[in-house]
């Protein structure tokens, strides 16, 4: 039997240097097929307002929407990671609202961990609220989308150098708190690097390069959506589900679907 990913998994991974691999996931069938893989955990992100849903960006994800797809990875899960996230203004009003918005993400969802955006200088009573619940912590500094407004788009964080001190801060804030990993998204390779070094916990890139102690992507991005830099396509399911559409709709129309062998005797 294979033995389930925890976050001490996680530690031990950065220890002996071995790279985790984690996907995001909002349903169960795709949940299910990560399980059989040699991926290593599924990160539930607030990013099923985009991928999925259609938005703009993440900030229209709420707790429901979050407690939903959670629950629907969670069932087809036994050996993987899953960490959630935890969308916005359900952790920055109040310490007290996040560890029960956390606890939703637990109880109500059967996630193993939440993650949140932000340092700890900020959320710093939410987390560790959070984190003597018995729940871990998963940071998220860089670009951290549910800011996306303040940052003026998606940029990329950390090219000035004042920049690079507040986030190299940032980082080692949150391994003091007590987050057991820190997700770095779209920041110079080099400073991610830096930041990957000099933490005891693991870092998790995305558009970070290659020196994080693991990756994360959106899944519709490595099948064929993706469009940004950092991303890359491992197969054209688009493309595939596509022509499936086409060719169904000619054979309906055309009368060869259903054939004999489609039709109960």
């Amino acid at each position: 039997m294979t033995k389930p990913v925890t976050t001490i998994t996680f530690s031990e991974r950065k220890q002996v240097g071995e790279k985790i691999a984690m996907l995001t996931a909002y349903d169960f069938p795709t949940a299910q097929l990560i399980e059989a893989s040699p991926i290593d955990a599924i990160l539930v992100g607030d990013s099923v307002g985009m991928a999925v849903m259609g938005g703009r960006d993440t900030l229209s994800v709420t707790m429901d929407t979050m407690v939903h797809h959670t629950k629907m990875v969670t069932k087809a899960i036994n050996t993987k990671l899953v960490v959630a996230d935890l969308p916005f203004l359900s952790y920055q009003i109040t310490a007290e609202e996040a560890l029960h918005n956390a606890g939703r993400l637990v109880a109500e969802a059967g996630a193993h961990c939440v993650k949140l955006e932000g340092s700890a200088a900020q959320f710093g009573p939410a987390i560790e609220m959070i984190l003597r619940a018995g729940i871990p912590v998963m940071g998220h500094i860089g670009l951290t989308p549910q800011s996306v407004h303040k940052f003026g788009g998606y940029r990329i964080q950390g090219r000035k150098e004042e920049d690079r001190k507040r986030l190299m801060e940032e980082a080692k804030g949150l391994q003091e708190i007590g987050c057991f990993a820190i997700v770095l998204e779209c920041m110079p390779p080099d400073l991610a690097a830096e930041i990957t070094q000099s933490l005891d916990i693991p870092t998790i890139g995305i558009g970070a390069g290659d020196q994080c102690d693991g990756q994360v992507l959106v899944l519709h991005d490595i099948l064929g959506w993706g469009q940004t830099r950092f991303c890359k396509s491992f197969a054209n399911v688009k493309e595939s589900m596509a022509q499936a559409f086409n060719d169904y709709a000619t054979e309906v129309k055309n009368g060869t679907f259903p054939a004999e062998e489609h039709t109960y005797s």
